[in-house]
């Protein structure tokens, strides 16, 4: 299940995701845009939103319950199924 965190501090890991979300399942794959750019103004650090692949439905759903917003480095964490317009844009 592909699921969509916003509100995320600049400074979350994909790390700190993985953590978070791991207690509530497998974790396939974690993203943030914009963590992995290297120089210029704010590289390296998280654009405020980024996506977790949990294995199976009952999973995500399970860290969809208990993590929409949990606090994160100080922010309340948005957590919910990504839909597939938010996929695509974050694929280009």
């Amino acid at each position: 299940m592909n699921l969509y965190v916003g509100n995320l501090s600049p400074d979350t890991t994909e790390k700190d995701l993985l953590q978070a979300f791991k207690a509530h399942g497998t974790v396939s794959s974690v993203s943030l845009p914009g963590a992995q750019m290297k120089g210029g103004r704010g590289a390296g650090r998280s654009r405020g939103y980024g996506f977790v692949v949990m294995s199976d439905q009952a999973q995500g759903q399970a860290a969809v319950a208990k993590l929409n917003l949990h606090e994160l480095h100080g922010l309340a964490m948005t957590v919910l199924q990504a839909r597939p317009a938010m996929l695509r844009r974050h694929r280009r």
